[in-house]
């Protein structure tokens, strides 16, 4: 079966086109493809299958070790241009997800904007550890986000004792991505993202961004226009809506990386 590498903001996916053909075994089959060392290595498993609510195509996502996740940003902006270049779809992109229609958008050849799903049970949170947190889940059912302002001139490794603590708190029954976060202008932010399912801080988590700009915005510590966040992997920009509900836009670059065969 032919598999396609995409990377968006650093962050990387194996995308399989199961229009046509079923993959049984998605979970063990994450496993092995994403392993950076016996593998062709990603952070996560995207399977592209024909829609059944109206859109173009419907999303189904795997961690690196297996798990699901309810949707994932920069993957849906690559998802978003593997539709628009192999004539799923125009300039305007429809995904299903388990966590709602995303709507996609083609800015230019390799950037792509998003529209994720709209924040729900928004909360400040204390969690077990003593650590307090903005708290938000993206769709319906949500994908959990904790987001911390820290200093991130810290030295990694304490970053991410920290965000462990947090990522299992019993606060938490389905876990949460942690983001830490620093104001490093107007308007602009770093950002740290220690996701569920990779277990680690990631090059860039799109709906971490997008999480991260609609909680400062609805505290006051960014003006929601344009927001960027400088990743690890790169930057992104998110726009948030003033809607009911609040719409949360994700624009940065999608890009195929290469493609290949493998033995499902």
């Amino acid at each position: 079966m032919r598999f396609y590498k995409y990377c968006g903001a650093g962050n990387d996916f194996i995308l399989l086109d199961c229009r046509e053909q079923t993959v049984t075994n998605a979970p063990e089959l994450a496993k092995r493809l994403c392993d950076r060392h016996f593998g062709v290595g990603a952070d996560g498993l995207m399977l592209v299958e024909r829609p059944t609510r109206g859109g173009d195509c419907k999303m189904l996502f795997y961690n690196n070790d297996g798990s699901t996740a309810e949707m994932c940003g920069n993957g849906a902006r690559c998802i978003s241009k593997f539709c628009h270049d192999f004539g799923l779809s125009g300039d305007e992109q429809r995904i299903e997800t388990p966590a709602g229609l995303v709507i996609g958008t083609r800015v230019d050849d390799n950037r792509y904007r998003v529209r994720l799903n709209p924040p729900r049970n928004v909360r400040l949170q204390t969690v077990a550890a003593g650590v307090t947190c903005d708290y938000l889940e993206l769709g319906d059912p949500g994908i959990p986000h904790a987001v911390i302002v820290t200093d991130l001139s810290q030295d990694r490794e304490s970053l991410r004792q920290l965000a462990r603590k947090v990522r299992y708190a019993p606060e938490f029954p389905r876990g949460a991505n942690i983001n830490l976060c620093m104001l490093t202008g107007e308007n602009a932010l770093r950002l740290l993202t220690y996701e569920r399912g990779v277990e680690d801080f990631t090059l860039a988590c799109g709906t971490g961004n997008g999480a991260t700009a609609a909680a400062l915005t609805l505290r006051g510590l960014v003006s929601g226009k344009g927001t960027r966040i400088q990743n690890d992997g790169g930057l992104l920009e998110v726009d948030i809506i003033p809607e009911t509900p609040l719409g949360i836009d994700l624009t940065g670059e999608a890009c195929l990386v290469f493609t290949g065969e493998i033995e499902i």
